[in-house]
């Protein structure tokens, strides 16, 4: 009698012009099959033949590395695989465990594959479709690519101030260079002095300075429509503003593809690890996760901290128990984490208009033992947006 299938995992290490893959066993760790596709829309289809050839319960498991795999992740979702995604960290480590020497593609797809069937499917959360929280990240992104161009800019333009003027340059107040009025201000001081080339080139780094900044005024404010109109309850949240929120949103992309609000906690940071010895058993903060959404909140846990005399309540609640600050600052955490779990697991807002269609609705899970599709009919799988 035939033995019962174990499910496969299927590795992916992505590149810009082709796709390795490597399938694994779940339940033996044995390789089931490895190829090669190009990164197209031909090549999608067809690892989406080979997978649902080779068993009935599949997952992908891809490499985290967004820029270069999103398209394929799209194909996946629009044809109702279900996916995950791995860290490279991840990947490193299973490579590092292997007998085999060497390194290439087919080598990284295996150990992407088998750094999932060692820590288990479970444990890592899906990817799924979300456009209007992956429009908030792209803006938050975006926003912050700007802000960091205009840090190095100001870094620049404060030296040449400390040539030209120190005594002007030792006047600016904090943030200075960062306040439209202030930037104003320090052109019309700049003009006062005599043309020289560092003034011109100090002029036109002031003038980059002020563009970068109505720009990212701009996007904050699109952020604080976009949230507005999506996630609104998040905005009332003490501690969580637009920045924030959109951090949340974008970095979360889901809160479905976590399973409960541990997982939340893990992929956020939040999640208690121990660090005990000998006779001494206690917990630490998780360096690990996603270290943007832990920023996050770490932002929302500190401003309660200083503004809200129930958070404060709480802490020193913790510090009679025994925590230190920062144990009573990692329960604040895990607190916050599990709140905003829920609160992002919430129906989000309909969005009303009258051009666009209606936004497509999350795939369920492939149902479990179907039978064995060989072949796919019709076109290609339609790409689709999606975020992890």
């Amino acid at each position: 009698m035939k033995g019962r299938c174990n499910m496969i995992v299927i590795g992916v290490d992505t590149h810009k012009g082709s796709h390795a893959l490597s399938a694994v066993d779940e339940g033996t760790g044995r390789v089931r099959g490895s190829r090669e596709i190009k990164a197209d829309d031909a090549g999608h289809l067809a690892a989406v033949r080979w997978g649902r050839g080779l068993d009935e319960e599949r997952v992908w498991a891809i490499e985290d590395c967004r820029h270069v795999s999103r398209r394929f992740e799209q194909a996946l979702l629009a044809a109702g695989e279900r996916v995950i995604r791995v860290a490279p960290k991840m990947m490193g480590a299973s490579r590092r465990g292997e007998r085999e020497r060497g390194k290439s593609d087919e080598i990284d797809a295996q150990a992407v594959a088998r750094a999932v069937v060692k820590d288990g499917v479970d444990r890592f959360p899906a990817a799924y479709l979300d456009e209007r929280a992956m429009e908030i990240r792209l803006i938050s992104d975006h926003r912050e690519d700007l802000v960091r161009e205009r840090t190095r800019m100001q870094n620049r333009l404060r030296w040449h101030l400390l040539e030209l003027c120190p005594e002007l340059e030792a006047k600016l107040p904090p943030g200075a260079l960062s306040n439209l009025r202030q930037l104003e201000r320090l052109d019309r001081r700049l003009r006062r002095l005599a043309p020289s080339m560092r003034l011109r080139i100090a002029r036109e780094e002031l003038a980059h300075v002020r563009a970068l900044t109505r720009q990212a005024k701009e996007l904050e404010r699109e952020l604080l429509g976009l949230i507005s109109a999506y996630r609104p309850r998040l905005l009332q949240e003490q501690g969580c503003g637009t920045l924030t929120a959109a951090l949340l949103i974008g970095r979360t992309a889901g809160a479905q593809r976590f399973r409960s609000d541990a997982c939340f906690g893990r992929q956020s940071g939040t999640a208690p690890i121990p660090c005990s010895t000998g006779q001494r058993t206690q917990h630490r903060l998780d360096p690990g996760g996603d270290r943007q959404l832990n920023r996050a909140m770490h932002t929302i846990a500190i401003t309660r901290a200083h503004h809200d005399p129930a958070t404060r309540e709480y802490l020193a609640r913790k510090r009679a128990e025994g925590k230190t600050d920062k144990g009573a600052l990692r329960s604040l955490k895990r607190y916050l984490a599990r709140h905003f779990w829920r609160l992002l697991s919430e129906p989000p807002l309909a969005e009303h208009t009258d051009t666009e269609p209606e936004r497509s609705a999350i795939p369920p899970r492939p149902a479990p033992r179907r039978k064995i599709d060989k072949t796919i009919k019709g076109d290609a799988p339609v790409p689709m947006v999606c975020i992890s």
